[in-house]
């Protein structure tokens, strides 16, 4: 079916345009320019880019610098894309011009678009819908804005969640010894409720370091405009616009404490995938660890037993494999690569502004979006999994290196030579000290307990 297409002009002269598309011709030259991916800015980023419209609108409404008609119709079109609507109508690539200028532009037409229709008059993207803006402060501030939110709304409520689960797992599993594992090999014993708390202590500790840099995700370089200077913005444009957008989105933005920073860097944003980053460490170590005691069942550690969620081979019946966690163990391995993208290109501020905006943008969503969803199945695999009690006692009973616990009694090298024949001849490590030291047994059973060395 052949589209039907309109003529669109701007600056540079006219543009053939998709005569249904909302957008006009900046949007179409991006589209026809950047061919490098089929990789689209996330709607999370549209949406929040859309709030920042809506508030500069009520701002520059307030502020006399546009009619009460036009301020409002300019709101109301920009919160229909806040809202999800029109994400059709966002097809620039992420792999565009740095400052993220065709996709402001993208947003401006599609707005001006809507409200030109409400109000049956033409409303101008660039000097109504961008007015008091530029795309070099309103891209930084729609990649706090967006991050922020992202964070609040879902990766935190999925990182308390899966916290919560572990801890209700600490409380199922209470009781339960098992042999401790240092380079994989065993090592002294511990609780299975231990070995939990310290997966739980991990993610605490990392829910505690993103939400210190949220306190910096909500400063924003709105007001700064072209350089910094915050040229053809009002002096009061800046504070009006946070408030603004703190009454919108309920949390607490405020205008950056120098804008030049603000436009030229984004340290903000390389520390939020830094603590990003340490999260999905934290998930990978969890995820293996949650893959190594599933391993077996016959041949491996076999300490729990995962739920089988679906068949694990194309050609070996029965087989049953750990799949959420390899596929949280992806997940991190994405995030860890997403950093050392944001990383790179929060190094390419040059002069007054940072020129690889959207790939910025594009990697925090995604590292925010996969943590998210990463929490959600680990949170559902730790619930689910059940413990082989029988495999973990008959282990830890034969586990020589209980043999420490006699140092203070006996020495290093007595307590060695108990544990080396112990391993050797596969016995219980009781039943060789009683052979090898004179110590009475009961006294042996109470100093290589267990329960007394954890």
């Amino acid at each position: 079916m052949d589209l039907q297409y309109r003529t669109e002009k701007d600056s540079l002269g006219e543009v053939n345009v998709p005569s249904n598309a909302l957008f006009g011709a900046q949007t179409q030259r991006a589209k026809d320019n950047f061919n490098i991916s089929s990789l689209l800015m996330p709607a999370q980023f549209i949406q929040s880019l859309a709030l920042i419209k809506a508030s500069a609108a009520k701002v520059n409404g307030q502020l006399g610098l546009l009619e009460p008609t036009v301020a409002d119709a300019i709101y109301h079109a920009a919160m229909t894309l806040a809202a999800g609507q029109h994400i059709e109508q966002f097809p620039v690539d992420v792999f565009q011009t740095g400052s993220g200028t065709s996709t402001n532009m993208n947003a401006n037409e599609v707005i001006a678009s809507l409200a030109s229709e409400q109000l049956k008059q033409t409303i101008h993207p660039n000097d109504a819908v961008n007015c008091s803006q530029s795309s070099n402060d309103v891209i930084p501030t729609a990649i706090h804005v967006s991050a922020q939110l992202a964070i609040s709304q879902q990766l935190l409520p999925a990182l308390t969640k899966l916290q919560a689960t572990l801890a209700a797992k600490e409380q199922d599993v209470a009781g339960q010894l098992k042999t401790g594992r240092t380079h994989l090999m065993d090592a002294m014993p511990l609780s299975l409720a231990q070995e939990l708390s310290g997966w739980r202590a991990q993610l605490s500790l990392a829910a505690n370091r993103i939400t210190d840099s949220q306190k910096r995700l909500c400063q924003i370089a709105q007001g700064g405009t072209a350089v910094g200077t915050g040229v053809n913005a009002p002096d009061d444009f800046a504070a009006l616009f946070a408030q603004q957008l703190s009454s919108l989105t309920g949390q607490p933005f405020s205008s950056a404490d120098n804008l030049f920073s603000a436009l030229s860097s984004q340290d903000t944003a390389v520390e939020v995938s830094g603590q990003l980053k340490a999260l999905a460490v934290a998930l990978l170590k969890i995820a293996n660890d949650l893959r190594w005691m599933n391993s077996g069942p016959l041949t491996g550690l076999a300490e729990i037993t995962l739920k089988p969620l679906q068949p694990g081979s194309s050609i070996m019946p029965g087989k049953i494999n750990p799949v959420l966690p390899e596929a949280v163990a992806m997940a991190a391995a994405q995030v860890i690569g997403n950093d050392t993208t944001i990383t790179i290109a929060g190094g390419s501020g040059n002069f007054q502004l940072n020129v690889m905006l959207p790939v910025i943008a594009f990697n925090l969503l995604q590292s925010i979006e996969l943590l998210t969803g990463s929490c959600d199945a680990l949170m559902t695999t730790i619930a689910d999994f059940t413990v082989n009690a029988s495999q973990l006692e008959q282990s830890l009973a034969r586990n020589p290196i209980l043999a420490t616990a006699l140092n203070n009694e006996i020495g290093y090298n007595k307590a060695a030579e108990i544990a080396k024949r112990a391993y050797a001849e596969k016995r219980p490590i009781l039943d060789v000290a009683k052979e090898m030291t004179d110590l009475d047994e009961a006294y042996l059973a109470k100093l290589l307990n267990p329960e007394a060395l954890i």
